[in-house]
């Protein structure tokens, strides 16, 4: 159980290699489903002969069921989790190394490999990146905490699985962004005296992470003047923004 769990939450390589390897983790489990139900039949058998203890084992099969159970579970949330922060990054721009350093740093801090943190855990986290968190006494109120646990914990369990802090990363890393608007002036700042109507491929790199420039020179259109003329080495960032948003869930 512990190796499977360990193999499962420390898969490595990009998202589409990690979404792969959980995928035959989850098929090498199933795959064990007829012997675990040969166990269950054996032991059917031995209640049924009055045979209560087994010198040999310490687990019963109705523990093993359950570790199947949960195991399968756990690999089925972290494939679904995988697809969303691929289809979060295909969407959002948000980068693979962005969303790999938010995984990179959760498992830093979830040092028994539960794929889930307590609050302070998750607290020192978010902490370590880059969250302005103040320190607290016990007995005082993290109002900027509690409002963060409201998102990924509402209900209180005391704790935060890997899906609810993945997706809460990546919808902050896009909800500074609240228009349309805001975005088309994002990119016009960036431009020649924050004047032009389309931005260079040189402005994109010098000013974006390489990862998030990568993604706007692959899906920006070629910018066209009134006359509908292409001029050389520029992008339609107001096009590119409305199609960014539109593809927005």
């Amino acid at each position: 159980t512990y190796c499977f769990r360990s193999s499962m939450m420390n898969a490595d390589g990009n998202l589409e290699q990690q979404l792969q390897t959980i995928k035959q983790k989850v098929d090498e489990l199933r795959q064990q489903r007829q012997k675990l139900k040969k166990l269950e039949d054996l032991a059917t058998e031995l209640e049924r002969r009055l045979i209560l203890d087994n010198r040999y084992t310490e687990y019963s099969a109705l523990n093993l069921a359950q570790a199947y159970d949960q195991l399968d579970q756990l690999g089925m949330r972290m494939q679904h989790n995988l697809e969303q922060q691929l289809a979060a990054m295909k969407h959002s721009g948000v980068s693979e190394d962005q969303v790999r350093e938010f995984s990179m740093m959760f498992k830093h801090f979830d040092k028994e490999k539960l794929g889930r943190l307590n609050h302070q855990d998750f607290k020192s986290c978010l902490r370590a990146l880059g969250y302005d968190l103040p320190t607290v006494d016990d007995n005082q109120r993290d109002e900027q905490f509690e409002s963060i646990l409201d998102v990924v914990d509402p209900n209180r369990s005391g704790t935060v699985t890997l899906p609810e802090y993945m997706t809460f990363m990546i919808s902050r890393e896009t909800e500074n962004v609240s228009s349309i608007d805001d975005v088309v002036l994002a990119f016009k700042s960036l431009t020649e005296n924050s004047e032009r109507p389309y931005i260079t491929r040189d402005e994109l790199f010098a000013n974006l992470p390489q990862e998030q420039a990568k993604f706007c020179c692959r899906k920006m259109k070629a910018y066209r003047d009134r006359n509908g003329r292409e001029i050389n080495n520029a992008f339609d960032y107001d096009d590119f923004t409305r199609w960014l948003f539109n593809q927005q869930p």
